[in-house]
């Protein structure tokens, strides 16, 4: 079996968080319908199926129909559970090891609809100007309303170089028409720069080159900057995961050992504690992570880890709240695909669960200006049968602070990116330890 944090969002395409794990379940005593109970809704369900097959309309399939039955009855858990068939089980494990076939984004099922989570840098999806939040709602010029979001990742994979027109919705516009030619996805999901003086480093997602990438990349800033890095703004802004050991190698980075992340289950046996290696790379640079509504998943497991050891400073919004962890177990070797399956939930070193809330940044700063209507992603909390954060009413009691949130001035220009020019100016102008030591 193994174990993985899900990028977000229902079966989220294209990805998989896998961290190989030999932990057992632990079933808890609860009260159950006798197996007597169990087969007679077997055998409903038998008697359905043999009905469709000889007196619906048209001819059906029963395979079809089988699936679609086994992921309405995970999917009714919660977003994030689903049926894998062999086909996309094999895509799966393509996926994450960080290149295929494809347009270059993360989508999810919402409400009967498929919705980007985010198109991945320097991919045909991002260079045609998708953006997070688009509807996908026709591909080829058909209507994929209520089409699964297996059948329509299907749809929009194919060969290299094949075109496909997709139309978008998107708020506040008309239907957008994108003729987009599919490429062998390569991920290159970590970049480094200079900017203005300070070390860049932007993770896109976490598949299984991200910690090698962001190795060089520290590596690389330190000859440029003669031995000594000035300062490191950690970019997750958009990233909607990847794999658990990814999240834990690349918190290393920052972090000399010590927690990342701990996971819980139904029972207090099913707790796992997953540290940091020692050797920590930019030990003593300082650190400031950007982080926004679509940062999920492993990206809020680094956020998290950064900001509970007083590593370094979170600025940016809320992240999306993904705070829980799939398991992906193969049916019969993967010959029948597999399950992926809700079975615990991931925790900050300090005990924080995410899931529902996210994680709040010590510095509020916004990417676009105050319109004076209140702007808020979609998140985790939002999703149909959504996990509830067992620790939410507990925090509740607490009255909460007034958040403060710095917009860019009228007329900023977003592609200026003020979140990264507020980082760099923290960094810059000797307030970075004193605003570590409050948010401390």
């Amino acid at each position: 079996m193994m174990k993985y944090v899900l990028p977000t969002l229902g079966a989220a395409a294209a990805i998989g968080l896998f961290a190989l794990s030999n932990a057992n379940q632990t079933a808890v005593a609860v009260e159950r319908p006798s197996y007597d109970e169990t087969f007679q809704q077997l055998e409903l369900f038998a008697d359905v199926l043999a009905r469709v097959r000889s007196d619906y309309v048209v001819d059906v399939d029963d395979s079809a129909l089988i699936e679609d039955a086994i992921n309405g009855m995970l999917q009714s858990l919660d977003p994030h559970s689903s049926y894998v068939n062999p086909d996309d089980y094999r895509d799966l494990q393509v996926s994450t090891s960080g290149e295929y076939g494809g347009l270059g984004m993360e989508v999810t099922s919402e409400d009967g609809f498929i919705k980007v989570i985010a198109p991945i840098d320097d991919t045909p999806a991002k260079r045609a100007g998708i953006k997070a939040g688009d509807y996908i709602t026709d591909i080829e010029g058909e209507s994929i309303l209520g089409v699964s979001l297996t059948d329509a990742v299907a749809r929009m994979r194919g060969k290299p170089g094949e075109p496909i027109s997709l139309t978008i919705a998107r708020k506040d516009s008309d239907p957008l028409d994108f003729t987009i030619v599919r490429e062998v996805i390569k991920r290159q999901v970590v970049k480094h720069e200079v900017k203005d003086g300070i070390g860049y480093i932007r993770i896109s997602q976490f598949n299984e080159k991200a910690d090698a990438g962001l190795a060089k990349a520290i590596s690389s800033l330190k000859k440029e900057f003669g031995g000594k890095i000035p300062g490191i703004v950690l970019d997750l802004r958009g990233n909607p995961g990847g794999l658990l050991t990814q999240s834990i190698t690349v918190s290393s980075a920052f972090l000399d050992g010590g927690e990342v992340v701990s996971t819980r289950g139904r029972t207090a046996a099913d707790t796992e504690r997953y540290n940091g290696q020692r050797g920590e790379l930019a030990k003593g640079v300082p650190l400031i992570v950007l982080i926004d509504g679509a940062s999920a998943s492993a990206s809020e497991i680094v956020a998290g880890a950064v900001q509970d050891r007083g590593r370094g400073l979170i600025l940016g919004m809320t992240s999306f709240g993904k705070g829980s962890v799939q398991s992906v177990i193969p049916l019969r070797g993967g010959r029948d695909g597999a399950l992926r399956m809700t079975t615990q939930r991931y925790y900050t070193p300090s005990g924080r669960s995410i899931q529902g809330t996210g994680i709040d940044p010590d510095i509020f700063v916004s990417a676009i200006p105050d319109d004076g209507e209140e702007i808020r992603m979609r998140r985790e909390a939002d999703l149909p049968n959504a996990i509830v954060n067992e620790l939410e009413e507990a925090e509740a009691e607490t009255p909460e602070d007034e958040i403060i949130i710095d917009y860019p001035p009228e007329g900023f220009e977003v592609e200026d990116d003020y979140q990264l020019q507020k980082a760099i100016e923290l960094l810059k102008n000797g307030q970075y330890a004193q605003r570590l030591a409050e948010a401390g």
